[in-house]
C-alpha cells in the first residue's frame, strides 16, 4: 500500500488549494479515506472523511464550509479542495486509508492501518 500526497505550499490567507493522495496497492474503490494534519508541536487532527463511493462526506467544524473532500475512483485519488484559508490550518496533511468499506461515524485512528508521509501547507498572515 503506498499513500504519496501532493499539492501543497506556501499560500496568503484567505487563499486556496487542493491536495491530492494517489493511491496504490489496494482496491481503492472499496475503503474509506480521511484527511488529518498536524500543526507544528501538536497531535494529528481530524479534518475530512469520505466513504467508499462518495455518498457519506463529513469535515471537521475547524473546516466546514472551507473545505472539500472528494475522490476519483477511476483515478485512485483523494482529494482535498481548501479554500479561505487561515494561517491556523498550517500543518502537514496526511491522508489515511479505512481498514472499513463503510462510514463507521467519528474518526478513530485505530480505524485506520495506512497513512502517507504528508504535504506541508503553511498560510501567512
Amino acid at each position: 500500500v503506498q499513500l504519496v500526497e501532493s499539492g501543497g505550499g506556501l499560500v496568503q490567507a484567505g487563499g486556496s488549494l487542493t491536495l491530492s493522495c494517489a493511491a496504490s496497492g489496494f482496491t481503492f474503490s472499496n475503503y474509506v479515506m480521511t484527511w488529518v494534519r498536524q500543526a507544528p508541536g501538536k497531535g494529528l487532527e481530524w479534518v475530512s472523511t469520505i466513504s467508499s463511493s462518495s455518498n457519506t462526506k463529513r469535515h471537521a467544524d475547524s473546516v466546514k464550509g472551507r473545505f472539500t473532500i472528494s475522490r476519483d475512483n477511476a483515478k485512485n485519488t483523494l482529494y482535498l479542495q481548501m479554500s479561505s484559508l487561515k494561517p491556523e490550518d498550517t500543518a502537514v496533511y496526511l491522508c489515511a486509508k479505512s481498514k472499513y468499506s463503510y462510514y463507521r461515524g467519528s474518526y478513530h485512528a485505530d480505524d485506520y492501518d495506512y497513512w502517507g508521509q504528508g504535504t506541508q501547507v503553511t498560510v501567512s498572515s
